[in-house]
């Protein structure tokens, strides 16, 4: 529960899961735990009754680099309660190995990973650097769903692997 504490101290709180809309097809299941590692499907930050919380629209034209990385931090928030609901307890995550963070750029926008640093940094600051440190890939794209801002996807271990 260091994990949940720390979130509780900051005050923060972990969305829910995101409703489906009707005839909106989503994954068939936002995380897969095989053999210690879990993937986490790309999400984006949410609203405190789990719907879509923006910014939206493009990086920097329409959103500012600033609430980008405001919003990959809620893309953070979003991937810890996936994480919470399928294995029951965040203390469990025994490392950060790969975060693939895509933002809804601007052609030609050079300064993704800028953006991506709201994940990184917030990630490093809950569980620290021998946990938190993680490999990134931080790609401009052309359009995201829902036109969010940034979409962050992770796989993490648990319980060291086992």
């Amino acid at each position: 529960m260091r994990i949940e504490q720390k979130l509780a101290s900051l005050g923060l709180v972990l969305p829910p899961e995101l409703p489906a809309k009707p005839g909106v097809s989503t994954p068939p299941h936002w995380v897969r735990v095989r053999r210690g590692i879990v993937y986490l499907s790309g999400q984006s930050a949410r609203n405190a009754d789990g719907t879509p919380a923006g910014p939206f629209g493009k990086v920097p034209s329409e959103v500012s680099i600033e609430d980008a990385r405001v919003a990959a931090k809620g893309c953070a928030l979003a991937l810890l309660a996936t994480l919470k609901r399928e294995v029951g307890d965040l203390d469990r995550v025994s490392a950060w190995l790969s975060v693939t963070a895509m933002v809804n750029a601007d052609p030609g926008f050079p300064a993704t990973s800028a953006v991506t640093n709201g994940f990184s940094g917030f990630i490093l600051e809950l569980f620290g650097d021998e946990i938190g440190h993680h490999a990134r890939v931080s790609p401009g794209m052309a359009a995201l769903p829902g036109n969010a801002a940034v979409v962050i996807g992770a796989t993490v271990e648990i319980d060291g692997g086992a």
